[in-house]
């Protein structure tokens, strides 16, 4: 079996790879086949892990040419993870538009002209959602986006579920809980702070949380992200009561739980690096996410989160915390 994963050179993409070369099989409606190949598309070179499995391909998702070489007929299941993220998103609304609306629509396009119908999983996110919304969010609640990240996902989901309708792919939406704690950097979203609050002072840094203590948030560990994308991927489609995307679960967390939960791990010293500095434009764009979400047709279907904040603090103390 041959998987495409986009975004593979990504923080998402690189444990999604390692997880499947060290699983080495995938189950598709009940039949468990061996991994043979995985190409890890991205604009940079993705590690290979040093597996001659996994083949690292360096171009530019959103043409057409990069897509045509990245798959062929014996291309099983795409894994499409790339996106621009949320805060870069909406400062370079071009750049949004190019790689997370018309790369995933020449994705699909691509996967069409194969003729094949591979299964396609699709990473979508909270930003769906927004404005006026019920106190619990469930699977089929109205989508009303508040940012450009938040329509392109949307759209993208929608398109998903189109040509998952006509044959052409077998689609899977994913929609993720915001993800932390993520190790390395922070980056352009406008959640990178659910990972900095954290991960900075876990390694000895001050942290700054640029939304109102009482912001809620939906979070899902990386640990959890990469199994709910494997699980997700080996439903079986008789099993799908409806096409319609998942909510994964998740931790419904306030930021001010989430400050609570690294004294309780870390100890004082370690908490008392977070400072509390609101900023406008973060706060306009997380504020309009979800903070509970219904997911119980998630969890009948077998895909579960964590326990706890803290045990996602844990977690990335056991995986990621540098020694």
């Amino acid at each position: 079996m041959k998987i495409l994963i986009t975004g593979g050179a990504g923080f998402l993409g690189q444990r999604l790879a390692r997880k499947l070369l060290a699983q080495g099989v995938l189950t598709l409606d009940g039949a468990a086949e061996p991994i043979s190949r995985i190409d890890l598309l991205d604009v940079v070179a993705a590690d290979t892990h040093g597996d001659p499995r996994a083949h690292a391909q360096v171009g530019d998702i959103s043409d057409p040419a990069v897509l045509r070489q990245a798959m062929d007929a014996d291309t099983r299941v795409v894994f499409h993870l790339a996106a621009i993220v949320s805060g870069q998103a909406e400062a370079d609304f071009d750049l949004g538009m190019r790689i997370n609306l018309d790369a995933s629509r020449a994705l699909l396009e691509t996967c069409r002209a194969l003729g094949h119908r591979p299964r396609v999983i699709f990473t979508s996110s909270v930003a769906v959602y927004g404005g006026n919304l019920p106190e619990i969010v469930r699977d089929d609640t109205a989508l009303n986006p508040q940012s450009s990240y938040g329509t392109q996902k949307a759209i993208a989901e929608l398109l998903l579920a189109d040509y998952t309708r006509r044959g052409f792919v077998d689609g899977r939406v994913l929609r993720l809980p915001t993800i932390s704690v993520r190790p390395g950097k922070p980056n352009a979203a406008a959640s990178s702070f659910a990972s900095g609050m954290i991960r900075e002072p876990l390694n000895g840094e001050d942290a700054v949380c640029p939304v109102h203590p009482g912001t809620r948030l939906w979070l899902l560990s990386p640990r959890g992200a990469i199994a709910a994308l494997v699980a997700g991927c080996e439903l079986d489609a008789a099993r799908l009561d409806s096409r319609a995307p998942i909510n994964l679960p998740g931790v419904c967390v306030t930021a001010q739980d989430m400050a609570r939960a690294l004294r309780e791990v870390a100890g004082d010293t370690v908490a008392d690096r977070i400072h509390w500095e609101p900023d406008a434009r973060v706060e306009r764009i997380v504020g309009s996410w979800p903070g509970r979400w219904d997911t119980s047709r998630a969890e009948r279907l077998g895909l579960s989160g964590d326990g706890s904040f803290a045990d996602i603090i844990r977690a990335y103390i056991d995986d990621d915390l540098p020694r």
